[in-house]
């Protein structure tokens, strides 16, 4: 008998596990950190620690590296697993550097530890190349082979083809992972599956749409120029991986197409503020070694960024571009522009508010009317971000580190900048099918969004057996 079962992102947005069993054994998709609302309860070791049975899993597939999936690797070795860690090639790159960020944080600084660590998970890789065929295990009646396909959500990512056979079965059943949303600056978009008899389908955004990419490249540009005309701070809490490097590569395109264009508001240095002068900060060493690794990835980016490349301009590496590393570097950024009359965009992680350096810009600048805070990502229920978007329109306030900040900062949202795929991409992706899936599970989302997912899924597949996991 072939069964899905699912051990995270089955509450929430957070946790992403999930594993094909066979009877001569199975794999497990992605193995990722709770957080937030889902992470209450989860705050040691122990409650993080592996609680399902391991000895028949053969090797474990990653859909992409943001924590979320990859968080609870080390667990997982810890627990005894000791199979291959099958991934895309752009991701067997990009994973021990965020596992080391991982580590830093929750476990250890201990560089000797940190190192053995690292090894163990490089020992382990399998970089796959997309669209190749991988056999996992083939044992008399009982064969599974896996294939990557680009998932269009973040470099690397990819959705889970298995095919799998046991006696007389035979199932095609698809993972989704994270579906990036189509027209996303950088990434070529997701390509439907030739075949999926059942679906597990990531819902994120299940329950709304995102604007267009010319729609929000406009609201970007207007967020911009209202936040700096009064020689504030736009605060940019970004996620390492994704959206740090497709917001710079939008920008760069606004300073290309409007260099010389001045910004209404206060001269800066007794001359106009052009786009030109526009200083664009990104804080946060793990957004910067990724954004080097996106840079030498370029085969990977899709047709339009490599024309760019090609016309001699530099979409992740500008001349405004200034990288902050050193944490007294931040430390003094932090009180300079706080207490400064000069316009800067600044990238801080984490993308959610929920640690980072991005936490002391905003207990800096919340209390400022002269800054802006712009999310252009999810914020997860319980996390500081949602309470931030929730209430900052209202003059509320948040917590942040057991103390309370008001909010007096203008809270803008850009959705069109959310790596997920909206409710009409989701359904792009499923009805790109030729045949409709036999059944399709829902996962990775809040309640709200699945149920809708769900909705919507079943008056388009009637057909189709529609389930959300609990």
């Amino acid at each position: 008998m072939i069964q899905i079962k699912h051990h995270g992102a089955v509450k929430g947005v957070t946790g992403s596990c999930h594993e094909l069993c066979l009877p001569a054994g199975g794999i497990l998709i992605d193995c990722g950190l709770f957080q937030g609302q889902d992470a209450k309860g989860r705050s040691s070791a122990s409650d993080l620690a592996i609680d399902f049975p391991l000895s028949h899993i053969r090797a474990l597939v990653v859909t992409h590296v943001h924590i979320d999936h990859v968080g609870r690797i080390p667990y997982l070795l810890a627990a005894g697993f000791d199979g291959p860690i099958i991934c895309s090639g752009p991701s067997a790159i990009m994973l021990p550097e965020i596992l080391e960020d991982a580590l830093k944080i929750g476990f250890t600084r201990d560089r000797q530890l940190i190192e053995r660590f690292l090894d163990r998970i490089r020992e382990r890789l399998v970089p796959v190349p997309y669209n190749q065929w991988h056999s996992v295990l083939s044992e008399a009646d009982c064969s599974l082979s896996v294939r990557l396909q680009r998932a269009g959500h973040i470099l690397g990512s990819a959705y889970v083809e298995c095919d799998a056979r046991s006696g007389g079965e035979a199932e095609r059943i698809v993972f989704s992972g994270d579906l990036g949303a189509p027209h996303s600056p950088l990434l070529p978009e997701a390509v439907p599956p030739e075949r999926a008899d059942r679906l597990v389908i990531e819902s994120t955004y299940g329950d709304k749409d995102h604007e267009d990419r010319a729609t929000r490249r406009y609201r970007l540009k207007q967020v911009l120029e209202h936040a700096l005309a009064d020689g504030g701070t736009v605060l940019v809490p970004a996620f390492s991986i994704g959206r740090t490097q497709e917001l710079l590569y939008e920008i760069e395109g606004l300073i290309a197409e409007f260099g010389d264009e001045a910004i209404e508001g206060e001269p800066l240095d007794d001359k106009p503020l052009t786009w030109s002068r526009l200083q664009i900060v990104v804080d946060s060493p793990l957004a910067a070694e990724f954004t080097r690794i996106y840079r030498r990835l370029k085969p990977y980016w899709d047709d339009e960024a490599r024309a760019l490349v090609s016309a001699g301009r530099h979409p992740l590496s500008f001349d405004q571009l200034t990288v902050i590393n050193s944490h007294e570097d931040h430390l003094n950024a932090v009180d300079y522009l706080a207490k400064s009359h000069r316009p800067c965009v600044v990238l801080a992680g984490s993308g959610m508010c929920a640690g980072g350096r991005v936490v002391n810009y905003l207990q800096a600048m919340l209390g400022d009317a002269r800054n802006d805070v712009l999310f252009v990502g999810y914020q997860a229920s319980g996390t500081p971000g949602r309470d931030i978007l929730t209430y900052g329109p209202q003059g509320g306030w948040v917590e942040l580190d057991g103390e309370r900040y008001d909010i007096q900062a203008r809270v803008h949202q850009v959705g069109g900048y959310s790596a997920h795929a909206g409710q009409s991409d989701l359904l792009r992706f499923v009805e790109g099918i030729p045949e409709a899936p036999l059944e399709i599970r829902v996962v990775h989302g809040d309640a709200d969004a699945k149920a809708a997912f769900k909705q919507v899924l079943e008056l388009r597949f009637p057909g189709s057996k529609v389930v959300i996991p609990v």
